[in-house]
């Protein structure tokens, strides 16, 4: 019986694809895999002395701005000039964590999203400052889960802003989350974990060292009591509330389980349909103009064990004729990873890419 092989592309953190790793075992039955080290020399010559690859298991790196840059060429390469197919795809991974062409993406494709300005320029972004509104929203470039975004809440706070950005440069917040919640038991289990805890000292030696200098990122500040986080792998949606605390939402963990608006969901359908996105966290503003895209991650954190409530019961949503339905289920095993390979598995049979 033929099986699909799959190649995971590990990125610069040693555990970071254990995930796929996890997912693939989970799966021997459908499939085989090869794990290649996409940040090593030997790179591109390990995946062509390997058989033939039905897809590449795609991990990116959202850590430092030299890393993001390495996984972003290699894989443009696998993709474009190769002919690879990757999942998630190139596209989606170009704009994830990366604020500056995520922006320059968004207007080019006439997506709804706040108003957002990068500045290269000092004075320009200086006499910015005397025609926005405040409060407004800073941003670096790379920096996941609210890291590295700051509430400007006055001319003088983004003047000084500014100055740090172009002399000094700014780096993401660095060090285990504070507000995050479950610290004890984060704490516990990297102290009980010595490989991780080495792990994650690196890690964040690396962000602290990254710093982001030069450019500017400024954010239409929306106010919201929450923002949307609407997943979607494969055919499958979920949604679910991210609770705003000291003004943010992302990082929090703090999440509100309710029945969202069916619209909500075809929005995001639509969006991702288009541009033939699989693997997709999309966090949305409702705003009185209607919905307002925050961020687009196609790697992205889950801390519960579902994705969504309805009624307390965990479940998906998928589109069927022509109509939204719910199915109680357990679809987010292993971080969602799981459903990412059936997902795969059902597009390589069904030969959509």
């Amino acid at each position: 019986m033929f099986l699909p092989h799959f190649v995971i592309l590990k990125n610069e953190s040693p555990c970071d694809h254990q995930v796929w790793i996890d997912a693939c075992n989970n799966f021997t039955d459908k499939l085989t895999f090869h794990i290649v080290d996409l940040t090593k020399n030997d790179w591109i010559d390990n995946l062509l002395n390997l058989p033939e690859v039905d897809c590449l298991l795609a991990k990116p790196g959202g850590l430092t701005a030299t890393f993001k840059q390495l996984y972003d060429e290699r894989v443009n390469i696998l993709s474009k000039e190769l002919g690879y197919k990757i999942f998630p795809t190139l596209d989606e991974i170009l704009i994830y964590e990366n604020k500056r062409y995520f922006s320059y993406w968004l207007k080019a494709h006439g997506l709804p999203h706040p108003a957002t300005n990068v500045f290269y320029n000092k004075v320009e972004a200086e006499d910015f400052l005397d025609t926005t509104s405040f409060p407004v929203v800073a941003k670096i470039n790379i920096g996941a889960s609210g890291s590295g975004v700051k509430i400007l809440k006055s001319k003088t706070d983004a003047q000084s802003y500014i100055h740090n950005a172009f002399q000094n440069g700014i780096s993401s917040q660095s060090g285990p989350r504070m507000d995050k919640g479950r610290l004890f038991r984060r704490a516990w289990r990297k102290l009980t974990h010595p490989s991780e805890l080495k792990s994650r000292i690196l890690v964040y030696k690396s962000i602290a060292a990254d710093l982001q200098k030069g450019f500017v990122i400024f954010q239409e500040y929306v106010s919201h009591d929450f923002e949307w986080r609407v997943v979607r792998i494969g055919e499958s949606f979920f949604a679910h509330k991210k609770i705003v605390k000291n003004e943010k939402a992302s990082g929090l963990l703090l999440k509100g389980y309710e029945t969202p608006p069916l619209g909500l969901l075809t929005f995001v359908k639509e969006i991702t349909d288009r541009f033939h996105f699989y693997s997709q966290a999309v966090d949305i503003f409702e705003s009185p103009g209607g919905y307002l895209i925050n961020e687009m991650q196609c790697i992205f954190g889950q801390s519960d064990p579902y994705q969504m409530l309805i009624d307390g019961k965990p479940g998906r949503y998928i589109y069927k004729n022509d109509m939204w339905e719910f199915e109680e289920g357990m679809f987010n095993t292993n971080k969602s990873y799981d459903l990412r390979i059936e997902s795969i598995l059902s597009i390589l049979k069904e030969g959509k890419r």
